[in-house]
Protein backbone atom coordinates (compact mmCIF):
# COMPACT_ATOMS: atom_id res chain seq x y z
CA UNK A 1 0.00 0.00 0.00
CA UNK A 2 1.29 3.45 -0.92
CA UNK A 3 0.54 6.82 0.62
CA UNK A 4 0.82 9.69 -1.81
CA UNK A 5 -0.18 13.34 -2.16
CA UNK A 6 -3.14 13.65 -4.50
CA UNK A 7 -2.73 16.53 -6.96
CA UNK A 8 -6.52 16.90 -7.25
CA UNK A 9 -7.21 17.40 -3.56
CA UNK A 10 -7.52 20.99 -2.22
CA UNK A 11 -4.38 21.66 -0.24
CA UNK A 12 -2.75 18.40 -1.36
CA UNK A 13 -4.48 16.03 1.05
CA UNK A 14 -2.91 12.66 1.71
CA UNK A 15 -4.68 9.84 -0.09
CA UNK A 16 -4.36 6.13 0.56
CA UNK A 17 -4.71 3.78 -2.36
CA UNK A 18 -4.10 0.09 -2.98
CA UNK A 19 -1.73 -0.31 -5.90
CA UNK A 20 -1.16 -3.64 -7.60
CA UNK A 21 1.20 -2.40 -10.34
CA UNK A 22 5.00 -2.37 -10.23
CA UNK A 23 6.83 -0.19 -7.74
CA UNK A 24 9.27 2.23 -9.42
CA UNK A 25 12.89 1.17 -9.03
CA UNK A 26 13.88 4.36 -7.26
CA UNK A 27 11.19 3.72 -4.57
CA UNK A 28 11.80 0.02 -4.09
CA UNK A 29 14.00 -0.93 -1.17
CA UNK A 30 17.22 -2.92 -1.82
CA UNK A 31 15.82 -5.85 0.17
CA UNK A 32 12.68 -5.91 -1.96
CA UNK A 33 14.76 -5.85 -5.17
CA UNK A 34 16.90 -8.76 -4.02
CA UNK A 35 13.84 -10.82 -3.18
CA UNK A 36 12.15 -10.24 -6.53
CA UNK A 37 11.48 -13.57 -8.23
CA UNK A 38 10.58 -14.40 -11.85
CA UNK A 39 7.09 -15.40 -10.77
CA UNK A 40 6.59 -12.00 -9.18
CA UNK A 41 7.81 -10.27 -12.32
CA UNK A 42 5.25 -12.23 -14.34
CA UNK A 43 2.46 -11.16 -12.05
CA UNK A 44 3.46 -7.48 -12.25
CA UNK A 45 2.70 -6.01 -15.63
CA UNK A 46 3.93 -2.51 -16.60
CA UNK A 47 0.51 -1.74 -18.07
CA UNK A 48 -1.42 -2.84 -15.01
CA UNK A 49 -3.51 -0.01 -13.55
CA UNK A 50 -4.18 0.73 -9.90
CA UNK A 51 -7.41 -0.34 -8.27
CA UNK A 52 -10.18 2.17 -7.64
CA UNK A 53 -9.21 4.51 -4.87
CA UNK A 54 -11.56 3.59 -2.04
CA UNK A 55 -9.97 5.69 0.67
CA UNK A 56 -9.45 8.90 -1.30
CA UNK A 57 -12.04 11.59 -0.66
CA UNK A 58 -10.89 13.95 -3.38
CA UNK A 59 -12.72 14.77 -6.60
CA UNK A 60 -10.56 12.44 -8.70
CA UNK A 61 -12.41 9.40 -7.35
CA UNK A 62 -15.06 7.60 -9.33
CA UNK A 63 -16.12 5.29 -6.53
CA UNK A 64 -19.63 3.88 -6.49
CA UNK A 65 -20.50 5.71 -3.25
CA UNK A 66 -20.08 9.04 -5.06
CA UNK A 67 -22.35 7.93 -7.91
CA UNK A 68 -25.03 6.89 -5.41
CA UNK A 69 -24.66 10.22 -3.63
CA UNK A 70 -25.07 12.17 -6.86
CA UNK A 71 -28.18 10.18 -7.75
CA UNK A 72 -29.61 10.96 -4.34
CA UNK A 73 -29.04 14.66 -4.79
CA UNK A 74 -31.09 14.69 -7.95
CA UNK A 75 -34.20 13.56 -6.08
CA UNK A 76 -36.56 16.38 -5.13
CA UNK A 77 -36.92 16.46 -1.34
CA UNK A 78 -40.53 15.96 -0.31
CA UNK A 79 -42.19 18.80 1.56
CA UNK A 80 -45.62 18.53 3.18
CA UNK A 81 -47.82 21.32 4.43
CA UNK A 82 -48.05 19.56 7.79
CA UNK A 83 -44.29 20.06 8.31
CA UNK A 84 -44.45 23.84 7.75
CA UNK A 85 -45.08 25.90 10.91
CA UNK A 86 -48.51 27.54 10.93
CA UNK A 87 -47.45 31.06 11.80
CA UNK A 88 -50.85 32.32 10.67
CA UNK A 89 -54.18 30.54 11.07
CA UNK A 90 -55.22 29.25 7.66
CA UNK A 91 -57.03 26.46 5.88
CA UNK A 92 -55.21 23.88 3.80
CA UNK A 93 -54.79 25.27 0.28
CA UNK A 94 -55.94 23.35 -2.78
CA UNK A 95 -53.60 22.47 -5.64
CA UNK A 96 -55.19 25.20 -7.73
CA UNK A 97 -54.53 27.78 -5.01
CA UNK A 98 -50.88 26.72 -4.75
CA UNK A 99 -50.49 27.01 -8.52
CA UNK A 100 -51.97 30.52 -8.40
CA UNK A 101 -49.10 31.57 -6.14
CA UNK A 102 -46.87 31.33 -9.22
CA UNK A 103 -49.11 33.71 -11.19
CA UNK A 104 -48.23 36.79 -9.16
CA UNK A 105 -46.56 37.78 -5.90
CA UNK A 106 -49.74 39.60 -4.86
CA UNK A 107 -51.74 36.37 -4.96
CA UNK A 108 -49.12 34.64 -2.85
CA UNK A 109 -49.03 37.41 -0.23
CA UNK A 110 -52.84 37.68 -0.02
CA UNK A 111 -53.12 33.98 0.85
CA UNK A 112 -52.37 33.10 4.53
CA UNK A 113 -51.17 29.60 3.60
CA UNK A 114 -49.03 31.10 0.85
CA UNK A 115 -47.44 33.49 3.32
CA UNK A 116 -46.69 30.59 5.68
CA UNK A 117 -44.93 28.63 2.94
CA UNK A 118 -43.08 31.69 1.66
CA UNK A 119 -42.00 32.55 5.21
CA UNK A 120 -40.58 29.04 5.63
CA UNK A 121 -38.62 29.52 2.40
CA UNK A 122 -37.29 32.87 3.62
CA UNK A 123 -36.18 31.17 6.82
CA UNK A 124 -33.97 28.83 4.77
CA UNK A 125 -32.41 31.91 3.17
CA UNK A 126 -31.92 33.66 6.52
CA UNK A 127 -34.21 36.53 5.51
CA UNK A 128 -37.34 35.68 7.50
CA UNK A 129 -37.22 39.10 9.15
CA UNK A 130 -38.55 40.64 5.92
CA UNK A 131 -41.83 38.74 6.24
CA UNK A 132 -41.99 39.30 10.00
CA UNK A 133 -41.61 43.04 9.49
CA UNK A 134 -44.26 43.11 6.77
CA UNK A 135 -46.72 41.19 8.98
CA UNK A 136 -46.02 43.48 11.94
CA UNK A 137 -46.80 46.50 9.76
CA UNK A 138 -50.07 44.90 8.64
CA UNK A 139 -50.98 44.30 12.27
CA UNK A 140 -50.19 47.91 13.20
CA UNK A 141 -52.55 49.20 10.50
CA UNK A 142 -55.47 47.50 12.24
CA UNK A 143 -54.96 49.33 15.54
CA UNK A 144 -57.07 52.33 16.55
CA UNK A 145 -56.03 52.76 20.18
CA UNK A 146 -53.37 55.47 20.46
CA UNK A 147 -51.37 53.92 23.30
CA UNK A 148 -51.38 50.52 21.57
CA UNK A 149 -50.22 52.13 18.34
CA UNK A 150 -47.34 53.85 20.12
CA UNK A 151 -46.28 50.65 21.87
CA UNK A 152 -46.43 48.49 18.73
CA UNK A 153 -44.59 51.14 16.70
CA UNK A 154 -41.83 51.22 19.31
CA UNK A 155 -41.49 47.41 19.22
CA UNK A 156 -41.37 47.38 15.41
CA UNK A 157 -38.71 50.08 15.42
CA UNK A 158 -36.55 48.26 17.96
CA UNK A 159 -36.95 44.87 16.27
CA UNK A 160 -36.58 45.76 12.59
CA UNK A 161 -35.39 49.36 12.12
CA UNK A 162 -32.74 49.85 14.77
CA UNK A 163 -29.18 49.21 13.57
CA UNK A 164 -28.57 47.41 16.88
CA UNK A 165 -31.18 44.75 16.16
CA UNK A 166 -30.11 41.33 14.79
CA UNK A 167 -33.35 41.34 12.76
CA UNK A 168 -32.76 44.72 11.11
CA UNK A 169 -34.26 44.92 7.62
CA UNK A 170 -32.50 46.55 4.69
CA UNK A 171 -33.79 50.08 4.11
CA UNK A 172 -32.29 53.09 2.36
CA UNK A 173 -31.36 56.32 4.13
CA UNK A 174 -34.37 58.26 2.83
CA UNK A 175 -36.88 55.79 4.26
CA UNK A 176 -35.05 55.67 7.59
CA UNK A 177 -35.19 59.44 7.81
CA UNK A 178 -38.94 59.40 7.18
CA UNK A 179 -39.45 56.77 9.89
CA UNK A 180 -37.39 58.70 12.43
CA UNK A 181 -39.50 61.79 11.78
CA UNK A 182 -42.82 59.92 12.03
CA UNK A 183 -41.80 58.12 15.24
CA UNK A 184 -42.22 61.42 17.09
CA UNK A 185 -45.97 60.88 16.70
CA UNK A 186 -46.56 57.26 15.59
CA UNK A 187 -49.63 56.36 13.53
CA UNK A 188 -50.83 53.07 11.99
CA UNK A 189 -49.03 54.16 8.80
CA UNK A 190 -45.67 55.13 10.31
CA UNK A 191 -43.83 52.31 8.49
CA UNK A 192 -45.78 52.44 5.23
CA UNK A 193 -42.80 53.49 3.06
CA UNK A 194 -40.54 50.91 4.68
CA UNK A 195 -43.16 48.18 4.28
CA UNK A 196 -43.48 48.93 0.56
CA UNK A 197 -39.70 48.84 0.14
CA UNK A 198 -39.42 45.43 1.84
CA UNK A 199 -42.40 44.12 -0.15
CA UNK A 200 -40.66 45.16 -3.36
CA UNK A 201 -37.42 43.54 -2.20
CA UNK A 202 -39.14 40.21 -1.52
CA UNK A 203 -40.97 40.42 -4.85
CA UNK A 204 -37.88 41.07 -6.97
CA UNK A 205 -35.28 39.10 -5.03
CA UNK A 206 -36.82 36.20 -3.09
CA UNK A 207 -40.02 35.41 -5.01
CA UNK A 208 -38.36 34.11 -8.24
CA UNK A 209 -36.14 31.77 -6.19
CA UNK A 210 -39.14 30.62 -4.18
CA UNK A 211 -40.96 29.47 -7.33
CA UNK A 212 -37.95 27.32 -8.29
CA UNK A 213 -37.31 26.08 -4.77
CA UNK A 214 -37.75 22.43 -3.68
CA UNK A 215 -40.22 23.62 -1.01
CA UNK A 216 -42.74 25.06 -3.49
CA UNK A 217 -42.21 22.53 -6.30
CA UNK A 218 -42.56 19.60 -3.92
CA UNK A 219 -45.80 20.96 -2.47
CA UNK A 220 -47.36 21.40 -5.91
CA UNK A 221 -46.21 17.99 -7.13
CA UNK A 222 -47.37 16.29 -3.94
CA UNK A 223 -50.77 17.99 -4.12
CA UNK A 224 -51.20 17.04 -7.78
CA UNK A 225 -50.29 13.44 -6.97
CA UNK A 226 -52.81 13.27 -4.12
CA UNK A 227 -55.57 14.74 -6.32
CA UNK A 228 -54.96 12.20 -9.10
CA UNK A 229 -54.96 9.28 -6.65
CA UNK A 230 -58.27 10.38 -5.08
Amino acid sequence: MLVYVCAWCPGGLLCVSQYTGPVPADRESPMARSETSPSRAQRSSPTQRPNACCFCWCCCCSCSWREDENRGRMKLPETKLETIPNCEACTKPTVEEMKQWAQSFDKLMKNPAGRNVFREFLRTEYSEENMLFWLACEDLKKEINKSTIEEKARVIYEDYISILSPKEVSLDARVREVINRKMQEPTPHTFEDAQLQIYTLMHRDSYPRFLNSPIYRSLVQGGSRSSSES
